[in-house]
């Protein structure tokens, strides 16, 4: 919007799509609400109701404060664009929304409309007829309004249609093939669309990939800003620079490369972070390689009402946050079927033989946590700390004396009281004190009568 254009919106006055503010407050966040509920709209701020330019004061993170003000008190979360302006050397701050893909739009647990030149409280048939017009749909499926046709590239368009087979069975033209996979509609090129084939930078597909040598220390890290498809092998490559490989010899020509985390568990967690992720989310996507595991977060809880218990169980049905973006994976063969994801990777973490993955929601998004540690080495550990704190219970209740008598006892169940006082040197009083306590503490008892009988040791409290 060029100055003359915005004196020409504020001398036209209030309306469906234009509200007036002189300050930043709640009330600009309903009516943006009230416009994402609708058509889309702009709130002037430092503006009065008579069109009377005031101006407003704005300071160095005063933006940034409203931006994040809007996105914590609405949703969905409204991302909106804000831009200054100087009019009549004053400052003028424009707040605008698009008609919001996902509807409807709340604000403190309240939801408004725009008619006319006000916001309507949304009764519930209202609310409830706005969700049912998206239930069919996905936030990928809707138009982008800030990109158009020639922000994607056509070579990135071949490449997907050559893998998936699509082109050569109908013989369409790329642009062609891209409206009838409902890529491109009513000639608006889809949000999914544009994520899948940006043709440079990608502001909203932001991962963060480091390596870590403590919670505070990087080694290396990278930004990526792409289109989907490369992202999942540039994470894939940053990844395996990472990892430890030993190659194992098993008597073909080529060697087997065997790395301390499954390759393929990895791959696929890097798919599902792509895919399922919340792109309304301003926040990025985070992997960080520690020595022990690797931690990947994704914007967006799980989607659905699915529980963490649903997904280890694998006891729900799979509903696809991203319906475009999934279905153009699935068409290269990179997804088998929905919502088979985290079995798989827990299914190849078995069959790998390293420590079960963890799986949580996390602040507002989901985290994978992935463990080099083996199998074999947890149960060798859990055995010498089962045998460590074994030995040093035993050290505490049974002293030196206990500990000769229950050894020679071992050696001879059927040693007498007068034979032990006699190798041990101590009176055969003193004997039956030791006996006694023994017994009492579990580890001794007597088998048969005093003269023909025989002692037994509680394997169970084996002080071995």
């Amino acid at each position: 919007m060029d100055l003359q254009e915005l004196k020409n919106t504020i001398e036209s006055g209030e309306s469906e799509k234009v509200e007036f503010k002189t300050s930043f407050n709640d009330a600009v966040i309903e009516t943006l609400v009230a416009f994402s509920n609708c058509k889309g709209g702009s709130v002037f701020i430092g503006v009065d109701d008579n069109a009377t330019i005031k101006g407003i004061q704005v300071g160095k993170e005063t933006i940034a404060k409203w931006i994040n003000e809007i996105k914590n008190k609405t949703t969905p979360s409204i991302f909106a664009d804000v831009t200054l302006h100087t009019v009549e050397e004053k400052t003028v701050v424009v707040i605008s929304v698009i008609d919001y893909p996902i509807k409807p739009v709340s604000f403190k647990g309240k939801y408004y409309s725009r008619k006319a030149k006000s916001n309507h409280l949304m009764d519930i048939g209202e609310i409830a007829n706005e969700h049912l017009k998206t239930l069919n749909s996905s936030w990928d499926n809707f138009p982008d309004p800030y990109h158009t046709i020639v922000d994607i590239s056509i070579e990135k368009v071949n490449i997907f249609l050559n893998k998936s087979g699509f082109q050569s069975k109908v013989g369409l033209t790329p642009i062609e093939s891209l409206v009838k996979l409902e890529m491109l509609r009513d000639g608006s090129l889809t949000l999914g669309a544009y994520l899948l084939f940006v043709k440079d930078f990608c502001l909203i597909s932001d991962v963060q990939v480091g390596r870590f040598k403590s919670p505070t220390t990087i080694i290396d890290s990278v930004s990526l800003n792409s289109d989907l498809f490369t992202e999942v092998e540039e994470i894939m490559a940053f990844i395996k620079k990472h990892l430890m490989v030993e190659y194992i010899i098993t008597g073909n020509p080529a060697r087997t490369e065997r790395f301390d985390y499954p390759i393929e568990a990895i791959r696929e967690i890097v798919i599902n972070m792509v895919v399922h992720r919340d792109y309304r989310d301003s926040s990025a996507s985070i992997v960080k390689i520690f020595d022990d595991r690797i931690e990947f977060y994704n914007p967006g809880k799980l989607y659905g009402g699915i529980t963490i218990t649903d997904l280890l169980s694998g006891n729900y049905s799979s509903k696809t946050r991203n319906k475009l973006i999934a279905r153009a994976f699935k068409e290269v063969g990179l997804i088998e079927r929905y919502g088979s994801g985290i079995m798989r990777i827990q299914k190849i973490c078995h069959e790998y033989g390293v420590k079960e993955p963890f799986f949580e929601e996390w602040m507002q998004g989901f985290r994978v946590v992935l463990f080099k540690e083996e199998i074999s080495k947890i149960k060798n550990d859990l055995q010498n700390d089962l045998q460590n704190d074994l030995q040093n219970d035993l050290e505490e209740i049974l002293s030196e004396r206990e500990k000769i008598i229950l050894e020679e006892i071992k050696q001879n169940p059927k040693i007498t009281q007068n034979e032990l006082s006699q190798i041990i040197g101590i009176s055969p009083k003193n004997i039956r004190i030791y006996i006694k306590k023994l017994k009492d503490k579990g580890f001794l008892k007597r088998i048969g009568a005093d003269k023909g009988g025989y002692w037994s040791i509680n394997e169970r409290k084996d002080y071995e």
